[in-house]
Formats: C-alpha cells, sequence, structure tokens
C-alpha cells in the first residue's frame, strides 16, 4: 500500500520566531511539496503561535514535542492539550528518547499521554509515538525486544478505529545528534518488524505511517525513504536549516 510520506520537524530546544519565519517562507516556495507530502513543525510551545501565523494559510501543520497527561492543574511548567490545541498544535510528539532518558517519561506515563491525546475530546489530534533502542540494547541484539515492549505499553488500550490518528517514529537513540545513522537496510529492518507486529493486532495497520529518525540530512534521505517501510522521518537537526529541511521533504515526495 503506498501511504503519503510524512516529515516532522523536531525543533527541541532551539530555534527562534526569525527561525519559524524564514521555515515559512522557504516552504511556501515549495508550495507543490505540501499537496504530497504531510509536514509538520514541531518548535518549542512558546513558538507555536508565532509558527501559526506564518504558515495559516499553507498547507503545513503544527506539532507540539510533549504533552501533559492531566487535563489541567498544579503541573508547573508543563502544557495541556487544551492549551497546545488552542496554540494550534494538530500532531503531539510522545516518547522520544530524551524524555524517556532525562524526563521521567515511564512506559506507564508515555501509555497515559497517549490515551490522553486520542480520548480527547474537543478536538481530533494525532499521536507521533517514538520508539527505538539504545546503543548497548542493539550491541546485545535486543533491538527488537526493546522496540516491541515500548509498542506493547503505550498502545495497549489503543483500538483500531484510533490507530488511523498515530503515526509511529523508530529513532535509535545510538543514531539520535551522534552524526550515527542507521543504514537504510537496518531502518528497514526495524520498520518491517514494526509493521509486522501491527499487523497482528490491527486490521489497518498497513496505513500507519512509520518514520525514521536519526540523524537524518539531505544526502541520506533518499536512500532513507525508498526502503518500502519508511514513510518519511522525524528530523532533528537538520530541521533547523530551511533548504536542508526542505530537500528532506523533497525526497519524501520523490518516494510517493
Amino acid at each position: 500500500m503506498q501511504r503519503q510520506p510524512v516529515v516532522i520537524a523536531n525543533w527541541k530546544m532551539n530555534g527562534n520566531r526569525q527561525l519559524a519565519k524564514q521555515m515559512a517562507e522557504a516552504l511556501r516556495e515549495e508550495a507543490g511539496l505540501l499537496s504530497q507530502v504531510q509536514v509538520v513543525v514541531c518548535p518549542p510551545a512558546v513558538l507555536l503561535p508565532a509558527w501559526q501565523q506564518h504558515v495559516f494559510y499553507d498547507a503545513v501543520h503544527l506539532g507540539a514535542q510533549d504533552v501533559n497527561e492531566f487535563e489541567h492543574g498544579a503541573h508547573t511548567g508543563e502544557h495541556s492539550l487544551a492549551l497546545l490545541g488552542e496554540a494550534g498544535a494538530e500532531y503531539i510528539l510522545i516518547g522520544h528518547s530524551e524524555r524517556r532518558q532525562h524526563y521521567g517519561d515511564t512506559d506507564a506515563r508515555i501509555s497515559a499521554k497517549v490515551n490522553a491525546v486520542l480520548n480527547y475530546q474537543a478536538q481530533q489530534l494525532k499521536v507521533v509515538l517514538c520508539v527505538g533502542e539504545t546503543e548497548a540494547e542493539r550491541e546485545t541484539h535486543q533491538t527488537t525486544t526493546v522496540v516491541e515492549a515500548q509498542l506493547s505499553a503505550a498502545l495497549e488500550q489503543v483500538t483500531a478505529a484510533q490507530m488511523t490518528h498515530v503515526v509511529i517514529a523508530y529513532e535509535p537513540v545510538w543514531a539520535i545528534g551522534t552524526g550515527k545513522t542507521a543504514s537504510p537496510a537496518q531502518a528497514q529492518e526495524v520498520h518491517r518488524f514494526i509493521r509486522s507486529w501491527l499487523q497482528q493486532k490491527y486490521a489497518a495497520a498497513d496505513t500507519v505511517p512509520l518514520l525514521y529518525g536519526g540523524s537524518v540530512k539531505a544526502d541520506n534521505a533518499e536512500t532513507l525513504f525508498a526502503e518500502q517501510d519508511i514513510d518519511g522521518g522525524l528530523i532533528g537537526g537538520a530541521s533547523l536549516e530551511p533548504d536542508a529541511f526542505v530537500a528532506i521533504c523533497r525526497a519524501a515526495v520523490a518516494r510517493s
């Protein structure tokens, strides 16, 4: 099945209003891309209104890098679904390895966030669930065991209907910000495993976009996206460079 490619920019704790303006202009100049690839930008939450303002009339989607699992309350520094939705977010990253490693996102908390997003009644939002193994886990041949455990924990309560609002990003921890990249064959092997796992549980598994995240750049995107089960990318550092990010989007269009 041919799925529409998806390319997501994760700015992490980077960027500013000037970058939002520059990125919006770069994407607008390539408007033809936006009808062929789903482009999502996830800036820091404080930049969501600026990003929304710049791309209001463009077919570019907004995303948030995380969400709190509670509707409201005494959670200093956190953002609720209502706040993110009002700021324009349509996609929510959940379970990014940096959240898992450094900010206490356990399997239970990731599951709670996934369910909160998919059961949110005020508007339809999409989950971008991140999974992936560390270098030590890969070296000890635990990749599929780790990925399966992360998938099982996060999606345990997700229905078949809700899976139409889920994107899964495979991001090997050892390839994030390190300059290392899984080879296309290595990435495809894990993506194929994820697809097979989904097919055992959901009738519409073939419609779920699977993205690769791990030092994707303009010069390696096309070979990665050419693999059968890699439907696009979750882009970190290269998403801070408008020309490089547009080139990656072009590579995704070439896949389609």
